[in-house]
């Protein structure tokens, strides 16, 4: 059978967490709800165990009182955020405004549905578990929004999870999973959520390894190789700026980046010169472009050439709470540099070059973000 692409993509693209546009005045039926748990259901299970149960709760005293835990759990801090962020511009103020909405309101909603499991989750990896009713929950989204229905993916009552499971007699043995309120959506439109793109967050063989273009298994210079490495820091993105822009600061924890200096004022545009030292392959100089300067944000430069880079390079900065993630990136090409050149003469072995040398920046890449973490974190 041939699906509509078209349409199957875009159903899970613009499934959203709805809270402001739930039409909280309109009826929901048990009929469809529960042909929406029916095509849960065809979810995946593991052992094939028909250990899932859902409850919906419709009664208005008992939404009432399952509200008021949610607020407990954590409804009332939202709320609370909510008001203090108002106004301020902050990345996180309309999301929290859309979550102290759904706090002040949830026993509104026409059903609540928490979807159940029997079995206790003890982190053993078991299957047949929390793997078997997340994705189901996931396929109940996608039916209630390909029905013009919506809700949000929420766990805040689990932090009363004892006292909701009296309030509904849910009994011991059993694990509470999510909470969805249900209504239909004001309006059907939805966009798709900006999110970094596949070939950013996939690797491919070993972690951190990246592909520009689709390789296919292949290890080419064709397809722009490349690593990524990742570490959270704990301080504010403004506490790393300074230092992922200190252009000499990586030759501290680099066994090949030997310094670097500014030769233009630091900004866009700007140009500075590395030094590098490599067993193998010498030493050798680079002068780089910056390629993107968004302060707070993201660093990255152009070895050579902007236009036909030997390689381009980044660090970027990713507000978490109260912490940071820092990233840096790096891809090979699409310009000459000293691994084409390697490669120019020993063309069979180019993907044992190119892994050899995405090895060894990985291994400088840590070494540089947990050098710039330390100091980040004493300072």
């Amino acid at each position: 059978m041939d699906f509509p692409l078209d349409a199957v993509d875009e159903l899970l693209s613009t499934t959203r967490s709805v809270r402001r546009r739930l039409d909280l005045d309109r009826p929901v039926t048990d009929q469809v709800l529960l042909d929406c748990i029916d095509l849960a259901e065809q979810a995946p299970t593991g052992g094939n165990q028909g250990s899932r149960r859902w409850l919906v709760i419709r009664e208005a005293d008992t939404k009432a009182q399952l509200a008021e835990m949610y607020r407990d759990g954590g409804g009332r801090f939202m709320i609370d955020a909510a008001s203090q962020l108002s106004g301020s511009g902050h990345p996180n103020e309309k999301t929290m405004a859309s979550a102290a909405y759904l706090a002040e309101n949830l026993e509104r909603v026409p059903a609540i549905v928490i979807p159940t499991i029997w079995g206790r989750h003890d982190g053993s990896g078991r299957p047949g578990l929390f793997d078997s009713v997340i994705q189901a929950s996931w396929s109940f989204c996608l039916a209630l929004r390909a029905r013009g229905l919506g809700t949000a993916w929420t766990t805040v009552h689990l932090q009363k999870a004892d006292d909701v499971a009296t309030l509904l007699g849910i009994p011991d043995g059993v694990t509470q999973i999510v909470l969805f309120p249900v209504a239909y959506t004001l309006g059907t439109e939805f966009r798709p959520a900006p999110r970094r793109p596949a070939p950013e967050i996939t690797f491919f063989d070993r972690w951190g390894w990246t592909n520009e273009t689709p390789a296919d298994g292949a290890q080419a210079m064709a397809f722009g190789p490349g690593v990524s490495v990742e570490i959270d820091v704990d301080v504010p993105v403004g506490a790393l700026w300074k230092l992922v822009t200190d252009v000499d600061l990586p030759a501290r924890f680099s066994t090949e980046f030997q310094g670097g200096e500014w030769l233009d004022e630091p900004g866009p545009g700007a140009r500075f010169r590395g030094r590098n030292q490599h067993d193998a392959r010498g030493e050798w100089e680079t002068v780089s472009t910056v390629t993107d300067w968004t302060p707070n944000r993201r660093f990255a430069w152009a070895v050579g050439d902007p236009e036909d880079a030997a390689a381009r390079w980044a660090f970027e900065l990713e507000p978490l709470a109260g912490a940071t993630r820092l990233r840096q990136t790096m891809v090979m090409g699409p310009g000459t540099s000293g691994v084409t050149a390697i490669i120019d003469q020993k063309p069979e072995l180019e993907a044992r070059i190119i892994a050899g040398r995405r090895a060894e920046h990985s291994r400088n890449m840590m070494r540089t973000l947990g050098g710039i973490k330390a100091l980040a974190e004493r300072a």
